[in-house]
């Protein structure tokens, strides 16, 4: 589990492109301090499993299903990573619930400036818009944000220098391909309110018990 709060921007050594699948190879040196092979590190939100460790390196395979849902597939030797280790027990939960597993992609319409705030407007599909709500929580390339609008194609958040500074968020031009994990409460929620209704209902009823002698 993720809180969403980046430690580090990473920086992407190498690409080893597989059929379906891709080894990375990501410089760092915050997210390797106790880390060991098998510990997990979001990259851009994304949950990935350290398979090597390195002077100033660590690898990660990402798989099939990891590429059609995200955007890793598209970075690049060069390319700059959000890096977040997994919480630990007695750390502080600074953001909020993130898991690492992205629920899609989402893409960059807009970037505009408001004094010290800097909007950021995130075009989506419905399935992941049906679980943004204002002053909710959504994680963008793994950053815990704050949902400040929302509408039937969009929705925006408002950050603060430092949050685009100590992030990728800065690098980000109109057009560019997001990361997107919604709040997971809320899509527990909706599998408990659905299961119940779709739920296979007994036949046995007061009636089929007269009928069969009880």
């Amino acid at each position: 589990m993720f809180t969403g709060i980046i430690e580090e921007i990473g920086h992407v050594n190498n690409v080893k492109k597989g059929t379906a699948s891709a080894i990375l190879t990501i410089q760092a040196e915050k997210v390797l301090k106790g880390t060991h092979i098998g510990d997990s590190i979001a990259v851009n939100g994304v949950c990935l499993t350290v398979t090597g460790i390195y002077d100033n390196t660590f690898t990660a395979d990402v798989m099939h299903e990891t590429l059609n849902r995200s955007s890793l597939g598209k970075l690049v030797s060069g390319s700059a990573v959000n890096l977040e280790r997994a919480m630990a027990a007695d750390g502080r939960f600074g953001g909020h619930i993130v898991s690492g597993h992205i629920d899609g992609t989402g893409k960059v319409a807009a970037i505009t400036r408001d004094d010290n705030a800097i909007w950021y407007q995130i075009k989506t599909d419905i399935g992941i818009l049906k679980y943004i709500v204002e002053k909710g929580s959504v994680a963008i390339d793994g950053i815990s944000l704050t949902v400040a609008k929302t509408d039937s194609q969009s929705f925006s958040v408002s950050i603060i220098p430092h949050t685009a500074g100590a992030t990728t968020l800065s690098l980000r031009k109109a057009g560019d391909v997001v990361n997107l994990e919604n709040d997971i409460v809320g899509k527990y929620i909706e599998k408990f309110i659905t299961f119940e209704k779709e739920k296979p209902k007994s036949g046995i009823t007061k009636e089929f018990l007269l009928k069969n002698g009880f």
